[in-house]
């Protein structure tokens, strides 16, 4: 499913106050960790990626909470979040963009820093971007990252890591967007699922205006450690992930050898 078609279908109007509220003071302290973890996968979130972050912390019911920035906090989208973590062995939370001291008195950083995983959502990548600037999320979530919290995402919540990528978050055609840069790089999500998304990504990468970088069908993942690749999974066959760098001035696509993750239904 592309961004433009799940947002549509999370329109549904959601009272606000149903969704369960993030309490840092009931929420115990994540430990300290050396190892950097992050997760990007290219289209949006799957039930069987949430079970493999779980598995990535480390914990037997691990706090998992969804930022639906690049949404809008869109209710339906949050929703369908909780939903999808239904019978599966984490806490899962949801911590909006789009909030007043009023409704929340914890800073970002405390939150974040006391989940044992933060998952991003699809959308405007661009507007994602900047309203985490102007929040302080951008740094908040750096200080998550460093102490071991495991980052990840799907379409926007894939872009976000890399330096740059490819975008339809202007109107008209796919652009360029800048990211937090905590994965060195470029990035192309939906390579399989939106078809201007490879050849305007090869074209960028071999102009040099892109560096080389990493590029995720819809239902597939890369997981990094300390900036590293570490694995590749995928929820099914055909779904792969990539290398796509540039070789005596020509593009050259590396197929990454990947594990198909089991069935997460029931």
């Amino acid at each position: 499913m592309n961004r433009r078609n799940f947002i549509k279908t999370t329109a549904t109007a959601v009272p606000v106050l149903s969704m369960p509220l993030i309490n840092v003071n009931e929420i115990p302290t994540n430990p300290t960790s050396s190892v950097r973890k992050l997760f990007v996968y290219g289209g949006d979130f799957d039930r069987g990626f949430i079970k493999y972050v779980a598995k990535l912390t480390g914990k037997e019911k691990p706090k998992i909470c969804f930022l639906p920035t690049a949404s809008g906090d869109a209710a339906g989208y949050v929703m369908r979040w909780f939903e999808n973590c239904a019978g599966l062995p984490i806490l899962p939370y949801v911590q909006r963009s789009f909030i007043s001291s009023y409704s929340q008195k914890e800073s970002f950083e405390d939150i974040f820093t006391n989940m044992d995983a933060i998952l991003v959502g699809g959308g405007n990548t661009l507007n994602m971007m900047a309203i985490w600037k102007a929040q302080g999320i951008d740094i908040a979530l750096r200080k998550a990252y460093e102490k071991g919290v495991v980052l990840g995402g799907g379409s926007a919540g894939s872009l976000c890591w890399f330096e740059q990528g490819t975008t339809d978050s202007r109107p008209g055609k796919l652009t360029t967007v800048e990211g937090l840069g905590f994965i060195k790089g470029s990035h192309s999500p939906h390579y399989d699922g939106e078809g201007e998304r490879k050849p305007l990504y090869w074209s960028k990468i071999k102009s040099g205006e892109y560096k080389s970088g990493y590029a995720c069908d819809d239902k597939a993942g890369i997981y990094f450690e300390n900036e590293e690749v570490k694995e590749v999974v995928s929820v099914n066959e055909k779904s792969n992930a990539y290398l796509v760098s540039l070789t005596g001035g020509e593009v050259k696509e590396t197929l990454l050898k990947k594990i198909v993750l089991p069935p997460a239904w029931p």
